[in-house]
């Protein structure tokens, strides 16, 4: 008998030998099972990619996935059908993974592979910061006039690409269209309002994304918000009148000022972004500081911020005489204190104040949330492109 077939009866059937065990006609050395993990030979690869491994001649028994530095398992997904598996957690930058694979081949002789993946580490990231931040509503939720807005912490010039990357499930659906007010910001609304009960999932999958000039996407990014009460209120610069609807029902009116000739208000419909009980009210920060005629600077109780240019509506007790008949501010709602305590009880993030016949410009779409002010068609056209 030849070394050869001694070998494959050997093989074949174990402690026995050929002539009491003669190997049958066309046997052979059954090979194990293939195994092959493609990022593992492409040196560090984008994060935002998947880890998969695939298994030829055989099925996957089982797949472990961890991270070097710090030992964490990476959960993945093996296919119905044992040939595959691919991770679902997100990677990291700059991060070296170890995969442990045991494969069964046809004669479910399992043998044991590893590989190690590395990821690359960009020179510049960004995050995609979600406005307002969940935790800050999730009690009382938002107003109807609140916009989706995804805040970059550096500029996207790719912004064609990343918006593709962006997504809003509304429930119940209406339509929507991604507007960016500036590079950093990319915003989300409809042709009206939110309708009250609205729930809004919003996510960024940016990670491992060209943002363009050499910054990549630093991670994913979601969020919830839940729409309450449709909270309007209609400051008319004409009647010196603040009307007050929930739901489209007028349940409250109250005498206010707006801005004077000077420093008339914006028109347009103004979207509440923060409210705090007090607050330091400096004119320097617009220019007129110490020394100049119409200086200012005092404590103002019962705050909510209107727009970026210092607009608010609050209480002011200094022109309780003016309120209902002439615009003495500084571009703010002035109000009662009675009626600015009512105020600030019912209306918070994301509720509209729409302000007409004040004398001054549109808010502009880039002062906070002017996005209102943009016609629809224009907003829905969008301008990633631009």
């Amino acid at each position: 008998m030849s070394i050869a077939s001694a070998v494959v009866a050997i093989l074949v059937g174990g402690c026995s030998s050929s002539a009491d065990k003669p190997t049958p006609q066309g046997a052979a050395i059954t090979a194990p099972a293939k195994v092959d993990v493609p990022a593992a030979d492409h040196g560090p690869v984008n994060p935002s990619a998947p880890i998969v491994v695939n298994a030829a001649d055989g099925l996957l028994i089982s797949v472990t996935v961890t991270n070097a530095a710090d030992g964490k398992t990476v959960g993945g997904d093996l296919a119905a059908d044992r040939r595959s598996w691919t991770s679902k957690d997100p990677l990291g930058y700059g991060a070296s993974y170890h995969v442990a694979v045991k494969a069964a081949n046809s004669v479910d002789v399992t043998a044991d592979s590893t590989a190690t993946v590395t990821t690359i580490n960009p020179a510049k990231t960004a995050y995609a910061n979600v406005v307002p931040a969940p935790d800050t509503v999730s009690d009382t939720g938002i107003g109807v006039g609140q916009p989706m807005v995804f805040q970059f912490t550096q500029a996207v010039s790719n912004k064609a690409e990343v918006q593709k990357h962006l997504k809003v499930t509304v429930t119940p659906d209406q339509p929507g269209a991604w507007y960016w007010v500036d590079d950093k910001d990319a915003h989300y609304r409809g042709p009206n309002y939110w309708l009250p009960g609205t729930k809004i999932h919003i996510e960024a999958d940016v990670l491992g994304v060209d943002l363009g000039d050499g910054v990549l996407g630093a991670e994913n990014n979601s969020a919830d918000y839940t729409v309450h009460d449709a909270w309007v209120a209609k400051a008319d610069g004409s009647t010196e009148q603040l009307t007050i609807f929930d739901n489209g029902k007028q349940v409250n009116q109250m005498a206010m000022s707006l801005g004077s000739p000077g420093f008339p208000s914006h028109e347009g419909p103004h979207v509440i972004s923060g409210k705090q009980p007090s607050i330091v009210m400096d004119s320097c920060t617009y220019g007129v500081c110490a020394g100049q005629s119409g200086y200012y600077k005092e404590t103002v109780a019962l705050d909510e911020r209107i727009s970026n240019d210092g607009e608010f509506v609050h209480s002011a007790p200094w022109s309780v005489g003016q309120q209902g008949s002439s615009n003495v501010s500084h571009g703010c709602v002035n109000l009662a204190p009675d009626n600015a305590q009512w105020f600030y009880d019912h209306f918070g993030v994301g509720d509209v104040v729409e302000i007409t016949n004040s004398g001054g410009p549109t808010l502009p779409v880039w002062d906070t949330y002017g996005d209102w002010e943009v016609p629809w068609a224009q907003w829905q056209a969008g301008n990633a492109g631009s």
